[in-house]
């Protein structure tokens, strides 16, 4: 199967990092239209009483996401890739499935770091409920 469109999703984490560099070695990834996607979440414990986020907490947020899609985007020009960064607002497999319906890909590329148990139970598995959402198809790629 040719993947055309390919969404790469970047936090910057170990995981992360290990998707971008698997990405780096799909020698059939050159010349495709490759689109990294950062999303500035927030986590429910961020949110007040009343049910939002403070603006500023977002922002900042928002601030630290666009450095991290900058970081990446620098190391797929580094390998001679070619990708449009994106940066969104929000929980992340909505946007990652949003971005993917929006842009017609055919692939979504995630990082996942394997947890067992009590664990994956209460952080619960984006890579898991991805695959329940996305238009496409997904590629995990495992750090142990």
């Amino acid at each position: 199967m040719l993947y055309e469109r390919i969404l790469l999703a970047y936090n910057g984490t170990v995981e992360g990092r290990a998707a971008l560099l698997a990405s780096e070695k799909l020698t059939d990834f050159a010349g495709r239209q490759i689109h990294l996607l950062a999303v500035a979440s927030m986590p429910s414990s961020m949110f007040l009483t009343e049910g939002f986020v403070p603006e500023e907490l977002i922002e900042t947020e928002k601030t630290r996401m666009q450095a991290i899609l900058d970081e990446g985007l620098a190391t797929l020009r580094a390998n001679k890739l070619s990708a449009t960064g994106h940066l969104a607002v929000g929980e992340p497999v909505e946007e990652m499935a949003r971005l993917a319906r929006e842009l017609d890909c055919d692939l979504i590329m995630v990082g996942h770091r394997q947890t067992a148990g009590w664990a994956r139970w209460w952080q619960g598995s984006i890579s898991r409920n991805l695959v329940d959402h996305a238009p496409c198809s997904v590629l995990v790629t495992i750090t142990r």
